[in-house]
């Protein structure tokens, strides 16, 4: 009896170690196309009632369905994304390209921002040395220069890895209309495989799903809201490359408190300064009241009480997962902090109805 045991105990234990090398084997393999993969399961998570109501419209036709909710993606979410994101990268060299060549002069403008000072606030500044530009100014200049060299070298890149690229976005449309059809059900076959109690995995799983919804719809989505209207004020007071802007501010907004703010401050404090006094006003009043209200107002709406993350952990797992996964972080980390929230908190609460011990066992 013992012997059998043992053998079954041998065989179990070289069986978890093949699914363990076929499990890393299969994401090494599939490890460079990770990213597609990533954000067309976060797709098929968030457009899965899209798919379920255009199913039920056309009952028992599941590849037409998803590929009316594919198409919906494509023409309304990814085709503005790549225009937007061709301006951006326009805007952005147009930048470059002016300070490297000296049509941004910003000794001129700091200049210009002194001059609107007091007297003696300028005069404290001067004293401790805040007003010598030289230095700044060469450092400026010399980043932009690398910063263009940088684009130049990029497009290039872009321009050669054309292939893989279209690769990438072909391996994105086509795991998102599967994940559309069949998601759910791969998601039922997942939760039931792991190797943890049942109820403890569909919490987890429930965390999982709860985190990517809130982080789209509350950091994604308040996010273009703040950065469009931050692009539209700019617009509305002449500022030039409003979408760059408006682009910098939905990604700052990831950023609690502060947020968009770290764009539109030193936008209206310019405009104030170098004599632009109603357009100041405008960028400081839309600021405050516009588009730093949005996140008070929307995200309530859309997130709710869905995840449980403090700010804090968010803003540190959001920076850290950018640092370390692109763009992709912006879900990853957050996902991250909230399983590992989870984990502990179920542990804790199985720690808390396990009974106390009594002295004798305490004392052993």
């Amino acid at each position: 009896m013992a012997a059998t045991e043992s053998k079954s105990g041998v065989e179990q234990g070289g069986f978890l170690l093949f699914l363990a090398l076929a499990t890393v084997a299969v994401l090494a393999i599939s490890w460079p196309f990770i990213a597609p993969i990533l954000w067309a399961t976060l797709a098929a998570i968030m457009f899965q009632p899209l798919y379920q109501w255009i199913l039920a419209k056309i009952p028992n036709k599941t590849n037409q369905a998803a590929l009316a909710s594919l198409l919906i993606i494509f023409f309304v979410v990814l085709v503005p994304a790549i225009w937007i994101g061709s301006i951006v990268v326009e805007q952005a060299a147009g930048i470059f390209i002016a300070f490297r060549d000296g049509q941004i002069d910003v000794a001129a403008w700091f200049d210009q921002i002194l001059a609107a000072l007091p007297a003696n606030l300028r005069a404290s500044l001067d004293s401790a040395g805040w007003t010598n530009m030289a230095f700044l100014q060469e450092q400026l200049q010399q980043l932009a220069t690398e910063s263009a060299g940088l684009i130049a070298r990029q497009a290039v890149a872009i321009g050669g890895g054309a292939l893989s690229w279209f690769l990438a976005f072909g391996i994105f449309l086509y795991v998102t209309f599967f994940l559309l059809r069949d998601g759910m059900g791969v998601g039922r076959t997942i939760v039931r495989s792991l190797p943890l109690q049942r109820d403890i995995a569909a919490r987890l799983a429930q965390q999982f799903l709860s985190i990517v919804r809130a982080t789209i719809k509350g950091s994604v989505v308040v996010g273009l809201v703040q950065g469009a209207l931050g692009a539209i004020t700019f617009s509305i007071v002449g500022m030039p490359s409003v979408v760059l802007f408006g682009v910098l501010m939905a990604i700052f907004s990831l950023l609690p408190a502060i947020g968009p703010a770290i764009v539109w401050a030193p936008a209206a404090i310019w405009l104030l300064a170098t004599g632009a006094i109603w357009e100041g006003v405008v960028v400081l009043i839309s600021g405050v009241a516009v588009i730093g209200m949005v996140d008070n107002a929307l995200r309530p709406i859309l997130v709710g009480r869905d995840t449980g993350i403090p700010d804090w952990v968010v803003l540190v797992t959001t920076l850290g997962g950018i640092a370390s996964a692109g763009l992709s972080g912006i879900v990853i980390g957050p996902l991250v902090a909230g399983l590992f929230l989870a984990g502990w908190t179920i542990l804790r609460e199985q720690r808390a109805g396990d009974p106390e011990p009594t002295g004798d066992e305490a004392a052993n």
